[in-house]
């Protein structure tokens, strides 16, 4: 990130607020002295989240790109995320749900893709999952996730699925840095997606069209366990 263009525009936003860096500094809750450190181009000796609260004070959103030889980095990132797919599909066929990936949508000029749509023939209960290996943007995820859970019963429909309920799961990939997110952004969590992996888990092996289950599920793919139960070979006669 080019620290010196970043403080060129965090003081620009301030002066088209009208703002002295004492304004800005106690609109953001930091000191005078980290807005005059920004500004003069020294935001890598500020922490991230310090610059990302100013950015979000004056409206503006930070974004931090990180590049890898050309197009390298994404097919590494689409690999981790293909596997987090696979090891939920695994997890939901062996407890006996029908699996779509990568459902695609057209309705009413809205269009897009749910990661896994599922469906629970004996409950009627449809299940969309979105799959983020990386914990996103929280705010673009949400809206974009209440959009594929408001169109999900037509998706379903469309596929001789209709739907009592429907349940809501984000999954990501379990590590400290996803955990800490979540913890982090805990008030926003709680309202729109309160339930964590054991709840989760517990309902989806056996679920119910009265629980309408909203969460989180950390799925690990370093050690990925299929759902099945393993079957132990009978050892030789000595």
């Amino acid at each position: 990130m080019d620290m010196v263009r970043f403080g060129r525009a965090v003081r620009a936003l301030r002066h088209r607020r009208g703002w002295r860096q004492e304004d800005l500094a106690r609109e953001a809750e930091v000191s005078r002295s980290t807005v005059v450190r920004v500004e003069g181009g020294e935001g890598d000796r500020v922490p991230g989240r310090t610059l990302e609260r100013l950015a979000n004070t004056l409206g503006a959103r930070l974004n931090i790109w990180l590049d890898w030889n050309g197009e390298a980095l994404d097919r590494l990132l689409d690999a981790g995320h293909a596997a987090l797919v696979d090891a939920v599909v695994a997890f939901l066929r062996a407890w006996g749900w029908e699996v779509a990936v990568e459902v695609t949508f057209a309705i009413r000029g809205e269009r897009g893709s749910i990661d896994i749509l599922a469906w629970h023939a004996a409950t009627r209960v449809l299940l969309v999952i979105e799959v983020k290996s990386v914990a996103p943007d929280l705010q673009a995820m949400f809206l974009s996730f209440d959009r594929k859970v408001r169109l999900g019963a037509e998706v379903a429909r469309a596929r001789g699925w209709h739907p009592r309920s429907i349940v809501k799961v984000l999954v990501l990939g379990d590590t400290r840095t996803n955990r800490r997110r979540v913890e982090s952004h805990g008030a926003m969590f709680g309202v729109e997606l309160p339930d964590r992996t054991v709840a989760i888990k517990r309902f989806l092996a056996a679920p119910t069209a009265e629980q309408r289950r909203r969460g989180v599920w950390f799925v690990s793919t370093a050690r990925v366990v299929s759902a099945r139960h393993r079957v132990r070979k009978p050892r030789a006669a000595a």
